[in-house]
């Protein structure tokens, strides 16, 4: 039962060697030319792609590990109280209409970036980011609301 326990701590730190590994391979790995913007050069880093698909598995497994915990831990409280389950539920429901509206108001039109030839800024990609800055502005003003109100109500309760 100890080594069960170890594989938490060994996997945080394999993650994080991995994470700086890739972010000192993407800031210190060199260049593979240089780019004019309005008669700047700018240095196009060499790992570009390496480092995106690093964040991106690590969003997958935030998303993936979250899901579960939030499913494991329905399942759990169903058993107990089947009123705070459901309420749980509810906050749950609640997050993904608000990504279904974050989606909505995001934009499928082209997004404009310098020296990017693809096709990943028009359509459904430029829709997503959006999709995702307006998220990312929602939950960091949820965020600050809730710790203002922590800490009035803490106050109070003093």
């Amino acid at each position: 039962m100890k080594n069960y326990k170890l594989i938490p701590k060994i996997t945080l730190w394999v993650l994080m060697a991995l994470g700086i590994i890739v972010s000192v391979m993407f800031y210190a790995g060199g260049s593979e030319g240089q780019l004019e913007v309005a008669g700047d050069f700018l240095n196009i880093p060499l790992f570009t792609n390496l480092f995106l698909v690093w964040n991106y598995i690590l969003v997958c497994l935030v998303c993936c590990i979250t899901l579960g915990v939030v499913i494991w831990e329905f399942v759990k409280t169903y058993q107990v109280d089947k009123k705070k389950a459901l309420r749980s539920l509810a906050v749950v429901v609640g997050f993904i209409c608000l990504i279904l509206v974050c989606w909505f108001l995001g934009s499928p039109a082209e997004v404009k970036i310098i020296g990017y030839e693809g096709e990943d800024n028009v359509g459904t990609m430029a829709q997503l980011s959006d999709a995702c800055l307006y998220l990312t502005y929602i939950l960091v003003c949820g965020t600050v609301c809730a710790l203002i109100w922590g800490v009035i109500h803490t106050k109070r309760l003093k």
